[in-house]
């Protein structure tokens, strides 16, 4: 294209994608109009740190169950942490950490980070790309989406961007990724809800002026052109370095920790005043088919390495917001396309599993473990399963209502079902939700078990929305037995198992902030 026809076809545009020094930005046209259509926001200056780890990490040997620990030691003899090295938490004796999380177990006890069990969904898809794209749109199993769910919130938040965006109400990007491509987490329906910022050396050329070097040659002398113009119309990376540029001491971050280095440019954005909403990082590495640990010491290795840089960064960033003074508008949250099994392998590690823990974190996290300990069969087959105990887009929900404060017609957009509310949020920054974290008593059961053909399943429900349901160890519903609303009170329903194999089965309670999952057995 001549230069003359960029002019005239290209700058004129509502929106220019462009690239400053590897970032993808994107200048747009103000609009009156649409400056007038952001005051249906939902006024918040509350963020989300959504960490992300790649590769589908073992949340067994991270979250470690001190309650049944011999069953665990059993399951997994070649790369079980030893019972002496586990970390322990403040108020609960049953359930420990990865000796290489001493960052995270000093957040527990400081009361800044919840741990929930068993994340996960039905019948859950074990290829890392298909399990990815599930859980950033929020999706079913076998349904795709072209959206992803902070895109969607981020999209009802902010109507008809691009066109109009900047404005004196929004300045700034909705959503910021660091990494070379945008995710489809921050999707919206029509148009990607964020930007990118390629690496953390990136950033710092932009914020000091740095530009990448252009080849002498014609297309080079070119694309220096196009990154003049893109620098003087693109206000997005104004913003961003102005931004940057009010906050001029951090606290200490580890070094050789590349998310560390990314959560430290999200604090100093924060503090810097962007009023973002969404920040999505992530690290990865967690694909630990074998080698996971070191033979002599299995306390060490390559996952108690990514583990600890895990910890290490987000104790670090937690740190540098307090001391920054904007802690209370952080919250964080992990998560991985799936877990690992319950046997490790022969190779020592671990393949590709169902649920895991997520770790939420911040000084307004409602801190505590939700749940109980995964259920440990045995006699494990390498066939064998974490079964969720909670669904992944729970948390979702319970983030956008209780920390961002969306409404039911909000939430009935971007989740597109409902799902249940749990207690992440410290006396909530909207409504209140009553804590009910249940570790202890047993709300569903069966009877006899082991059984044959039938067994009789007796719950507890507080009353309102009940679910419960049977799956099998690859964590596939096998049928639903309730699914509607009930009365207070304890309920007896039949499981006829027909023809199914004999084997552990498990049965899911879910009644409003409460989830709790038993193993049944069946026999000859």
């Amino acid at each position: 294209m001549k230069r003359r026809d960029f002019i005239q076809k290209v700058l004129p545009a509502a929106m220019v994608p462009s690239v400053i020094n590897g970032y993808a930005v994107k200048a747009l046209t103000p609009s009156p109009l649409l400056d007038a259509m952001m005051n249906l926001a939902k006024e918040t200056d509350h963020v989300l740190v959504i960490i992300q780890l790649n590769g589908g990490n073992d949340g067994l040997n991270m979250v470690i169950p001190r309650d049944t620990y011999a069953l665990y030691k059993n399951a997994r003899s070649n790369i079980a942490i030893p019972e002496d090295k586990i970390l322990t938490l403040t108020g609960n004796d049953k359930t420990g950490l990865h000796p290489a999380m001493k960052g995270l177990q000093s957040l527990f006890n400081d009361g800044k980070l919840s741990i929930i069990q068993s994340v996960g969904y039905p019948t859950p898809n074990f290829s890392h790309f298909r399990a990815t794209d599930i859980w950033m749109s929020a999706s079913n199993s076998q349904e795709v989406l072209n959206s992803g769910w902070t895109g969607r919130y981020l999209d009802e938040v902010f109507p008809a961007f691009p066109v109009g965006y900047p404005n004196a109400n929004m300045p700034d990007p909705p959503a910021i990724q660091i990494g070379s491509v945008t995710s489809l987490s921050l999707q919206g329906p029509e148009v990607s809800m964020g930007m990118s910022i390629t690496s953390p050396t990136s950033f710092y050329n932009l914020v000091n002026g740095v530009q990448d070097p252009a080849p002498n040659t014609p297309a080079g002398k070119e694309l220096t052109y196009i990154r003049n113009v893109a620098r003087q119309t693109t206000q997005y990376a104004t913003g961003i370095k102005s931004a940057a540029d009010r906050v001029t001491q951090q606290g200490t971050y580890p070094t050789g920790n590349s998310l560390a280095d990314q959560l430290k440019i999200v604090a100093r954005l924060v503090k810097g005043g962007l009023k973002t909403r969404v920040y999505m990082v992530s690290i990865g590495g967690f694909d630990t088919h074998a080698v996971q640990v070191n033979t002599t010491d299995t306390t060490t290795g390559n996952h108690a390495t990514l583990l600890g840089r895990v910890s290490d960064a987000i104790k670090a960033f937690m740190d540098d917001l307090k001391g920054l003074g904007v802690e209370d508008r952080v919250m964080g949250m992990t998560f991985s396309e799936f877990g690992r099994r319950i046997k490790s392998n022969s190779s020592v590690g671990t393949d590709h599993g169902a649920a895991a823990p997520v770790f939420v974190f911040g000084s307004n996290v409602q801190p505590g473990v939700i749940g109980n300990n995964p259920n440990i069969p045995l006699n494990p087959s390498v066939n064998d399963n974490v079964p969720h105990q909670y669904d992944f887009r729970s948390l979702y929900a319970s983030i956008l209502q209780n920390w961002f404060c969306a409404d039911n017609t909000t939430l009935q957009s971007v989740m597109l079902r409902n799902f249940q509310q749990l207690p992440l949020v410290k006396g909530s920054a909207c409504s209140n939700i009553n804590p009910n974290i249940l570790a202890g008593e047993r709300l569903v059961m069966n009877y006899p078990n082991p059984f044959t053909k039938t067994t009789s399943i007796t719950f507890k429900t507080q009353g309102g929305h009940t679910l419960v349901q049977v799956m099998d160890t690859l964590g596939r519903v096998i049928t639903t037995l309730a699914d509607r609303q009930f009365t207070p009170g304890s309920y007896t329903l039949p499981f006829d198992s027909g023809v199914l194999p004999t084997g552990v089965y498990y049965v899911r309670l879910q009644n409003e902030t409460i989830s709790q999952v038993k193993s049944m057995l069946k026999v000859r």
